[in-house]
């Protein structure tokens, strides 16, 4: 990631104070035990860092400050999601060491920046203060010491890493290396081909294809029957879902056939509640739409009963955590390598959220010979934790980098002609292991949302200018396109951005040049949040309803106003400031207020529950059956023997795809937030009928191409950009997320 010119844009030189800043951090540990506190006290680094180095300092006195400085700088990078510490880039790009700028700082009378302390200081001089045998494990030695910091060097650079992060590096390292290394028994050819065609039909063309006539899903399901681990990676609408749902139905229909009676143990997951209950939905349609034929088809050769092979394919979808068996307060989970789980294949659906310690476990408790599948799109953001596990994994995927020995195998059993682009006599294990779906079924040349997230995603090409880019993206939202708009405001306070949030902004998807209106052609339906509080007015039970005889009649309501509420969803990038969460959570109240759509106080609106309240749950409780992500409505249910009275009770779907309501008492639920507005971050595995994504009005980090296209592609019929700062969405397109580590 180019370093960014935020700090001297915010601080004009005219104003800044003169300074002599010398380099006693370098040589004098009380000096840089005083900075890195006015680091704490800004907001720049966490308290968590500078503890990690007054511990260090206390047990082993003689570590140079610029070690321990380095050692500050890594357990801050965690906290970024960075693995490690790259000291090359760090020197290269000071400032993006830090948590700079903090969200709503003003930088008056900043502390140093690492800019100024780090000036002078080169490569050769910060890797010779590493070199202290009581902390810092360097190359070989790591794997049998135990120092608390390990330093790996490489080509021009060196990392440092916390040794637990690199232990988990480690450890992912050698899971995949067995896995790729030890295939599984792979069919005779001739059957699965004709499992294979049997589900995705016979290929006819001969010739090398492009990527429209070549079926992706049937490669991908190919590729993942012979292998121990595959990764199956795609933008929206790509058919990931559809592909696994495929590949369960083979994977059984071949096992059936072979033992005549023990199906595969799968077991399907996803990191967080709500992508497991999207995923759950999903995949519950999709065994439900596959002809009976086509399972017969693939399995009847070897005489297996279609009741049971459907059976086989599993529909409840459960999270990671959930999974291996979380244990409060502690990071160990009941499965682990000394007690494994029991099954023979995982799929992780939305694996871009995995971060390294979850995949670390992940592989850790899987049984030698089980079979893991990721799905996820390559492109989203990363996990909010450290590491970049299936973007580190894909780095090669646009180019498949297939060997001769597997276009040949794939020509066997998929009837496929991979082009020369995808072919190469260099390619690696892993690649092999890797399919990326190619064409998108949702999104076609008509859909703006499509085109939008293209210009976006599409790497700035080697003879290109960044102002191409630019353009490139600027000249979607020109061409007329009737599903997306965008909207300039003129700052914080413009009464544009209530009109959105109330009522959708309907009139900006009119009036447009060409396109559609949306997916069927019709106008756009209602959306905003005026929609969910009518309905919760409009189809709430009679007064006279009683919860404990009309208990369906209730979840019924609460079903339609959470199914009406994922009409409309603003994103944003920030938790703080006005264009943050925290600004925009009580604005938007207030404006639903003033429309007479909510009826509460400041104090309820600012701390307090009130009627119509949406809230997300912001960490797991397993006791009441909520996951980080699960979003739920607050309403009024009667009281029992006492007519006119009413409770307040949040309630949320149930993570089962059963369509069952979960009424949780306010009181009991710890960790929640009003959710009006929601971070990108947040809203991964989720998707919404109308997005609207919010940019804000200076320059921050946290704007990459990775959190604009995770914004746009949440979207399934319409899609704002609200914007007002210039040039914002120029120079997010233009930054990429660069998660520092090893495993790549």
């Amino acid at each position: 990631m180019k370093e960014l010119d935020l700090f001297d844009d915010l601080t004009p030189e005219a104003d800044r104070p003169q300074r002599d800043v010398s380099h006693a951090a370098w040589h004098d540990h009380d000096a840089l035990l005083a900075l890195l506190q006015r680091w704490v006290d800004r907001g720049w680094l966490r308290p968590l860092d500078r503890a990690l180095v007054v511990f260090l300092h206390r047990e082993v006195g003689d570590g140079q400050p610029l070690l321990l400085l380095a050692a500050a700088l890594a357990s801050h990078q965690l906290g970024r999601g960075h693995v490690c510490l790259d000291l090359a880039q760090t020197l290269a790009a000071p400032n993006l060491a830090l948590s700079l700028p903090p969200e709503g700082d003003d930088l008056n009378d900043p502390p140093p920046l690492p800019s100024e302390i780090l000036d002078g200081l080169h490569l050769d001089t910060w890797r010779a203060a590493l070199a202290n045998p009581m902390l810092v494990s360097h190359g070989d030695q790591a794997r049998s010491g135990n120092t608390p910091l390990v330093r790996l060097d490489t080509s021009g650079s060196t990392r440092l890493y916390l040794r637990r992060y690199w232990q988990y590096e480690q450890d992912i390292r050698h899971a995949l290396h067995g896995r790729l290394t030890h295939e599984l028994p792979t069919p005779p050819t001739e059957t699965l081909k004709q499992a294979l065609d049997a589900l995705f039909g016979e290929a006819t063309a001969s010739a090398a294809q492009d990527d429209a006539q070549l079926d992706w899903q049937k490669l991908a399901c190919a590729l993942a029957a012979r292998s121990r681990f595959s990764v199956i990676t795609g933008g929206p609408g790509t058919g990931k879902t559809t592909t696994v749902v495929r590949l369960l139905a083979l994977l059984q229909a071949l096992q059936l056939g072979q033992t005549g009676d023990r199906p595969l143990r799968i077991r399907l997951a996803a990191p967080t509640g709500k992508a497991a209950a999207r995923l759950n939905e999903s995949i519950a349609k999709q065994v439900e739409g596959i002809s009976l034929l086509e399972l017969a088809s693939a399995a009847c050769a070897d005489g297996v009963d279609i009741q049971t092979l459907r059976e086989a394919i599993p529909t409840e979808v459960t999270t990671l955590h959930r999974l291996l068996g979380s244990r409060p307060d502690t990071r160990h989970f009941r499965y682990n390598p000394s007690n494994r789980l029991a099954l023979d294949v995982l799929v992780v659906d939305e694996a871009s959220m995995v971060d390294i310690e979850m995949m670390a476990a992940l592989l850790g408790a899987l049984p030698p010979r089980a079979r893991l599948v990721l799905l996820g799109d390559k492109d989203q953001l990363a996990s909010v934790e450290a590491g970049a596990v299936l973007g580190d994994l894909c780095q090669r995927a646009e180019g498949a980098h297939y060997t001769p020995s597997t276009c040949d195998w794939l020509a066997q059993v998929a009837g496929a002609t991979l082009p020369e682009r995808y072919q190469s006599h260099h390619g690696q294990a892993l690649d092999q292991a890797i399919a990326m779906l190619r064409v998108s079924h949702r999104f076609d040349a008509s859909s703006g949302i499509g085109q939008l997230a293209q210009a976006v995603n599409r790497p700035l090409a080697s003879d290109h200018q960044p102002k191409d880019k630019r353009r490139a993206v600027r000249s979607v939202f020109q061409q007329g396109y009737a599903d997306i708009a965008h909207l300039r405001l003129s700052d914080s306070d413009d009464p544009a951005l209530d009109r959105l949030v109330v009522d959708g902004n309907p009139g900006g998807f009119l009036n447009k040049g060409r396109g559609r209106a949306g997916r069927d052609g019709e106008l756009p339906p209602p959306t905003g949040y005026r929609h969910y509080l009518e309905t919760l007015a409009q189809h709430r039970p009679p007064a006279d309803a009683d919860l404990e005889h009309d208990r369906e009649a209730f979840d019924a309501w609460a079903r339609a106003v959470i199914d009406a509420y994922g009409r409309f969803q603003l994103l944003c990038a920030l938790r703080k400031g006005p264009w943050g969460v925290e600004g925009l959570n009580p604005r938007i109240a207030r404006a639903l207020r003033r429309q007479g759509l909510i009826h509460a106080s400041d104090a309820e609106l600012e701390r307090g529950w009130y009627l119509g309240r949406p809230v997300l749950v912001t960490r797991n409780d397993y006791s009441l059956g909520l996951m980080n992500g699960d979003i739920g409505i607050t309403l009024a249910l009667p009281l029992p023997g006492q007519p006119g009275k009413t409770m307040l009770r949040a309630a949320f779907p149930s993570n089962d795809g059963s369509g069952r309501i979960k009424w949780v008492l306010p009181s009991r639920l710890q960790a929640v937030e009003t959710v009006f507005a929601m971070t990108v971050h947040k809203s991964q595995g989720s998707e919404f009928t109308h997005t609207a994504l919010i940019l804000p009005d200076a320059p921050n980090p946290i704007l990459t191409r990775e959190l604009v296209y995770t914004g746009v592609t949440r979207a399934k019929d319409w899609f704002t950009l609200a914007e007002s700062g210039r040039g914002i969405l120029d120079e997010a397109v233009l930054r990429e997320v660069t998660r520092v580590s090893g495993l790549a």
